[in-house]
């Protein structure tokens, strides 16, 4: 009997650990809303057939540092998880688009489902030329962000908002990049968003 009483308590200790420390990811999720991203079109069911995140649009994450490191070529938009590996499939660049006007002012949305202390929103678009029946890569993106919100650590509220100008002189369909960057933690989130200029 002892044993057994051991045993459950080791259990439940391991299990309490466990939750301890997958809890940090936990913290913070998100997905931009505006422009509307990939895990938002699954999760209003303008898109189907996207898997498990149509369940959870805000769990993209991955590790930060981007461009340097995070997700690998071809799973950016997945944030290099498998399981949300429908968001990196082009869909032969058939993926709904939000009509934007290249160099006008835009707010751009994003929606937590849970707050974290963050260093900044960065905001990057494809190259002309871009073929959106591919895979995303680095070498799709412009090299520096054309937005970056500095959040010096701060939490963003429930539905976050930041003000900048978008890219001139692009026109056509593009892929916006949107990246959460957590302040306390190793990972980041990944939203990208097809978009029409």
């Amino acid at each position: 009997m002892r044993k057994r009483i051991t045993a459950a308590v080791v259990g439940l200790g391991l299990g309490g650990a466990a939750m301890f420390f997958t809890g940090g990811s936990a913290q913070g999720h998100g997905f931009s809303t505006d422009p509307a991203s990939r895990q938002a079109n699954c999760a209003d069911g303008k898109v189907t057939g996207c898997g498990a995140i149509e369940n959870e649009p805000q769990s993209v994450e991955g590790p930060k540092g981007f461009p340097e490191a995070g997700p690998e070529d071809g799973s950016i938009c997945a944030g290099g998880n498998e399981s949300f590996k429908e968001l990196d499939d082009p869909r032969g660049g058939d993926w709904p688009a939000t009509e934007l006007k290249a160099g006008a002012d835009h707010t751009f949305k994003w929606s937590m489902t849970a707050m974290h202390s963050t260093t900044d929103f960065k905001f990057y678009v494809t190259k002309d030329g871009w073929d959106p029946g591919k895979k995303l890569t680095r070498a799709d993106l412009e090299p520096k962000p054309f937005l970056t919100v500095d959040m010096n650590g701060e939490k963003p509220p429930a539905e976050w908002t930041g003000k900048g100008q978008l890219p001139e002189g692009k026109s056509g369909r593009h892929l916006i990049l949107g990246v959460w960057t957590i302040a306390d933690t190793a990972n980041a989130f990944y939203s990208c968003s097809d978009v029409k200029f």
